[in-house]
């Protein structure tokens, strides 16, 4: 599954990584500089005294929306409790991020990207319904907070369109090579193998450390007695208590399901060549004596052939500068507490709210592989039982109210897994990459600073 992220925690995100590099100005021909003097003009009588910070490409940055976006930022820290940098230093992280919005709108618009009307509606009402406002409350909020519907259907415009050539562009130039998934695919099988869990059953004959050769070779002789009763077909357990001198005897030798790093190295080794339900070949000599193992249990260690699959549905609240991510939460609290009081169900929650493309089937996310989602969501999604409704959880996409509703075990075949390590390292390379496209389309910018008028 692959989930939009939020276009506001993404511009910031690049602001962050651009700290401290130029805006430079590109030349411009004649023409295409008469035309821009043309829009600022244009735009300069609609401003009523607001003033233009920068121009880029057609796009205009005013001092009016680096301070709106500060203002937004600063009651939205208050609200968390986060602290801000500086004034002059959150000032030009906001200004940065409005010029990051503006080169990637223009980009969008140069290369085809369009919101039809039907779709800017439907993102307007659901901005509404997040906020539990009618589209009247909602134009109303928006005067008194200085704002007009046609000014904020074309920042929802704005935001759609940078979300759309955002996903468009930055996912086809994710390069995973063979390399990295076999490295991937190895450290998998690594961790694998360091959380396998062995029951092991053993028939131990001591030996004592200062034997001499004659007494050593007695105590083998007897080892390899049990073995061979038990290859014969004596059930293990009846040789292991009349044969072992270890505290498991009267178990039949089952020493019980541990951790490898739990048992000898010797058991451990032996072990990766038996099937369950195996017995060691040959006795097996270590400072104690002889043993004679079988493999009753093995858990976990195959590498990720075999995984757990979860089909879970959620709720998803975008935040924007419109819905922080704190109101965002206090809304699915609310969600949560109707859904578990019964007088809501999650569907219809989530057909209403969620401004996912699952919320038309009721936030059913269908069946997910580990490392499919984004790592919030999947630790969220895996701490959940079956049936368990977690708290919101924040992620890069928005927050998210999440519900698991089944969940089942599945072999993959090699070809699957290598598919499953390709995605997941995909995931994992997207900020980098989105960052490094940033900065490129930046690079071609015409980006032009103004200072404020005398």
């Amino acid at each position: 599954m692959t989930l939009f992220r939020p276009i506001w925690a993404a511009c910031a995100a690049a602001a962050a990584c651009l700290a401290g590099h130029p805006v430079a100005a590109q030349p411009a021909s004649a023409a295409q500089q008469a035309q821009r003097q043309a829009q600022q003009q244009a735009q300069l009588v609609q401003l009523n005294g607001d003033y233009i910070a920068a121009v880029v490409n057609q796009e205009l940055v005013t001092a009016g929306e680096v301070e709106r976006r500060v203002s937004m930022a600063r009651a939205n820290a208050t609200r968390a409790g986060m602290r801000l940098p500086p004034d002059g230093e959150l000032r030009r992280q906001v200004f940065d991020s409005l010029v990051e919005e503006r080169v990637i709108i223009t980009a969008a618009r140069d290369s085809g990207v369009r919101i039809d009307e039907a779709e800017l509606d439907r993102a307007v009402q659901s901005v509404a319904a997040q906020n539990r406002l009618t589209m009247d409350q909602l134009r109303q909020r928006l005067r008194a907070e200085g704002n007009d519907m046609t000014r904020f259907r074309a920042q929802l415009r704005d935001q759609l369109l940078i979300e759309k050539h955002r996903e468009r562009e930055v996912y086809p130039r994710i390069r995973v090579s063979d390399e990295e998934i076999e490295r991937h695919l190895a450290e998998q099988r690594a961790a694998a193998a360091a959380d396998v869990q062995l029951n092991i059953a053993q028939i131990l004959v001591t030996v004592v450390e200062a034997a001499a050769p004659a007494e050593v070779a007695t105590r083998r002789a007897r080892a390899e007695a049990a073995l061979a009763r038990v290859k014969a077909g004596e059930p293990f357990e009846r040789v292991a208590r009349e044969v072992s001198e270890d505290g498991n005897r009267e178990r039949g030798g089952e020493i019980g399901l541990r951790a490898a790093s739990r048992l000898p190295d010797l058991f451990v080794e032996a072990a990766k060549g038996m099937q369950v339900g195996e017995v060691s070949a040959t006795p097996l000599r270590s400072g104690a004596g002889f043993h004679v193992l079988k493999l009753l249990e093995r858990r976990g260690g195959d590498g990720g052939a075999a995984i757990t699959q979860t089909r879970a549905r959620h709720v998803l609240l975008r935040t924007s500068p419109q819905l922080s991510a704190e109101v965002a939460t206090q809304r699915l609290t609310e969600y949560r507490a109707a859904i578990e009081s019964g007088r809501r169900s999650f569907e219809d929650v989530a057909r209403q709210f969620s401004e996912d493309g699952s919320a038309a089937s009721g936030g059913d996310l269908g069946w997910s592989t580990p490392g499919t989602m984004v790592p919030e969501f999947e630790q969220a999604m895996n701490a959940l039982p079956v049936g368990g409704l977690s708290a919101p959880v924040l992620s890069r996409f928005g927050v998210h109210l999440i519900q698991v509703l089944e969940r089942r075990e599945v072999a993959l075949e090699p070809r699957q897994l290598r598919e499953q390590a390709r995605n997941v390292l995909r995931e994992q390379k997207f900020e980098t990459t989105y960052v490094d496209w940033a900065k490129e389309l930046r690079s071609r910018a015409y980006i032009e600073l103004r200072d404020p008028p005398l």
